[in-house]
């Protein structure tokens, strides 16, 4: 077995720019354990964390030996194929579900392990520089990924949560942080942060802080947690509407009050007790989310656990978490990939790439796209 010197990989072979530094092994490769090489140098520093899995003119007598190695591999692995039509060739359907996520050629195809570009180097060498750039949190993001599909809801969120806690005290955020540099603390809501309407059986719930595009920041958190709970318990509860007054449903997190906690141990068990996400997941068979405008971060992740999911013409999502150092910290690891798939979540927290409200739909994001 030949040993890259570029790599340190047995069998990789470095392709693409020197900027993005992509490196491709073929199946063979992966299954003779390419990819298995130590993830850490003697340094503790990180040695390739995504490798190129070449797909083309794969043999099928590996396939299931690649898909088993793949299975247990601690690196990134994202499959690439240039060939016609990737659904003309359901040999690969095993190693595609063992992979992180596949790219190939055209457009999307029906299965959710594949995201389709008309551009393929520039599209996995762009995830490439993603996770390098950010290569703990976005392993993070994949193994998160990887131990949660299987779990109950509140016992994944937890899994979600000690990723994050984990990432806050990373170098990644603290990057970050500096970047972003000092910020004041968000002014109180000059009304109420959630409206609360009845009609019969009906419960509209109204994120209202539409001068911050309703980020979801601790004000607003823990006015739509009350808001859920009354929902909760009243069994007379048969529905309820969640939107959001003003140009957006909910900018996300509110960027102002990131890198305050002082304590990640109580931070965790703020997100996962006193988190949103649990209490929609919980009502989701009742829950409606009317979505609109910009959808970012927690603005996507609580609303993908409710049943129905109604998004306005126009709607984009996005998920800027791993840009950020860290990975979605609102249960999105959770509601996203239960939707789409554990393989397009993952592209859309490595790249942070904005999807709109078509592509949202035949992804399975979204349930309805409204006028509007």
């Amino acid at each position: 077995m030949n040993v890259d010197a570029a790599s340190g990989a047995p069998g990789a072979r470095k392709t693409g720019s020197r900027k993005t530094g992509v490196r491709t092994i073929g199946v063979a490769d992966l299954a003779a354990g390419a990819a298995h090489t130590p993830l850490l140098t003697d340094g503790g520093a990180l040695d390739a964390p995504v490798l190129v899995v070449d797909l083309d003119n794969a043999p099928e007598h590996l396939l299931s030996v690649a898909a088993d190695r793949a299975r247990d591999c601690d690196r990134l692995l994202v499959g690439r194929y240039a060939g016609s039509d990737i659904e003309d060739a359901p040999e690969l359907g095993l190693l595609l579900d063992a992979l992180d996520l596949t790219y190939a050629t055209g457009s999307d195809p029906r299965e959710r392990t594949v995201v389709g570009t008309d551009d393929l180097d520039a599209t996995v060498g762009a995830f490439v520089t993603a996770v390098t750039t950010n290569p703990y949190a976005a392993l993070t993001a994949g193994q998160v990924l990887r131990a949660a599909g299987t779990l109950p809801v509140p016992a994944a969120i937890d899994v979600e949560s000690l990723g994050y806690s984990t990432l806050q005290g990373g170098p990644e955020f603290h990057r970050w942080l500096d970047e972003r540099g000092p910020r004041p603390l968000p002014p109180p809501a000059p009304q109420e942060p959630v409206l609360i309407a009845r009609d019969g059986g009906t419960v509209h719930i109204t994120l209202n802080r539409p001068e911050r595009r309703n980020a979801y920041g601790t004000q607003l958190r823990d006015a739509l947690v009350e808001a859920l709970g009354v929902a909760l318990l009243d069994d007379s509860v048969e529905r309820v509407v969640l939107d959001g007054a003003g140009p957006s449903f909910c900018a996300g997190g509110d960027l102002d009050e990131f890198g305050r906690t002082p304590d990640t141990a109580v931070a965790h068990l703020i997100r996962t007790r006193g988190g949103a996400g649990r209490l929609v997941a919980r009502l989701r068979d009742r829950v409606e989310a009317r979505v609109h405008g910009h959808c970012v971060g927690a603005g996507i992740e609580i609303p993908a656990f409710a049943g129905r999911v109604v998004a306005a013409t126009g709607t984009v999502f996005r998920l800027p978490e791993v840009a950020m150092g860290l990975i979605p910290g609102a249960g999105g690891t959770v509601s996203v990939p239960r939707r789409i798939g554990r393989w397009r979540a993952l592209y859309l927290f490595v790249t942070a790439v904005a999807l709109d409200a078509e592509r949202a739909l035949s992804w399975g994001l979204i349930d309805e796209i409204a006028g509007g």
